[in-house]
């Protein structure tokens, strides 16, 4: 059987592929496994500096869990241990970029919503129908929606379960980057090259610091944040970074 999920690598770029077009790449236990340990080994991979999650196939990023998986497990408490693959993307230290085409669907889109930021293509349409199923999202969804978009629009979706073309996800701050569906791809992989670029140290300092100020207070959060600086200036890294401004070039980081 193909590899229903596979990992590719570019340079300081790696790319969790969703392989599994002919189900519009809905995630099987199988699969969540496998994403759980590429995300671990990539955290762990001093190579890999920026991580890219897309979808193989024309039609789909990904259409959210494999509903005939998710009826095949025996009881509740073995469901509540399942492994969520939204979370294993969430919980990387690395910045992760989702290139997102067709249909983001349910888990899908809360993988997506789990990513740092969001390349849409204009005929994507995004939704979390778990609602309609009788169920809600387990991949994070009710958390990270209310702050990404605020209360009211958050519960529009999630209470009605339709789908919203790519121009409504980016006009309400679900995707970043709106492009031409052709243009996907090279956008994503453009925007993880420019990240990669950058020093590892203060591109994780600042994921950690951003995430630190959604569930911290203000003082804490800015307490943190200096922290962060300080570990990036005992790092070192700053210093090529003053070094190719006076001397007007790009920097080389070679953390």
């Amino acid at each position: 059987m193909e590899d229903e999920v596979l990992l590719k690598q570019d340079g300081a770029v790696a790319e969790i592929i969703l392989n599994r077009p002919a189900k519009m790449n809905a995630v099987t236990p199988e699969m969540s496994a496998a994403i759980e340990q590429f995300c671990r080994d990539l955290d762990r991979d001093d190579s890999v500096r920026v991580v890219l999650v897309r979808g193989a196939g024309e039609r789909a990023f990904c259409a959210g869990s494999d509903l005939n998986a998710l009826a095949e497990y025996p009881t509740a408490w073995k469901f509540r241990n399942r492994r969520e693959y939204a979370t294993f993307v969430r919980d990387m230290r690395k910045p992760v970029v989702a290139a997102l085409h067709g249909w983001v669907l349910g888990g899908g889109a809360e993988m997506a919503l789990s990513a740092d930021i969001r390349v849409m293509g204009r005929s994507a349409r995004l939704g979390f129908p778990e609602v309609q199923r009788g169920w809600v999202g387990g991949g994070g969804a009710s958390q990270l929606l209310p702050r990404l978009i605020g209360y009211g629009q958050a519960m529009r979706l999630l209470l009605t379960g339709d789908p919203i073309s790519a121009e409504e996800a980016h006009r309400l701050g679900i995707v970043e980057y709106l492009v031409d569906d052709q243009e996907v791809l090279d956008t994503a992989r453009g925007l993880c090259r420019k990240l990669a670029g950058f020093s590892p140290v203060a591109v994780e300092s600042v994921k950690a610091s951003v995430r630190m100020a959604l569930t911290s207070t203000l003082p804490a959060g800015l307490r943190y944040e200096n922290e962060m600086n300080t570990l990036c200036f005992a790092a070192g890294d700053h210093m090529e970074g003053i070094r190719a401004f006076q001397q007007k070039r790009d920097a080389e980081f070679k953390q």
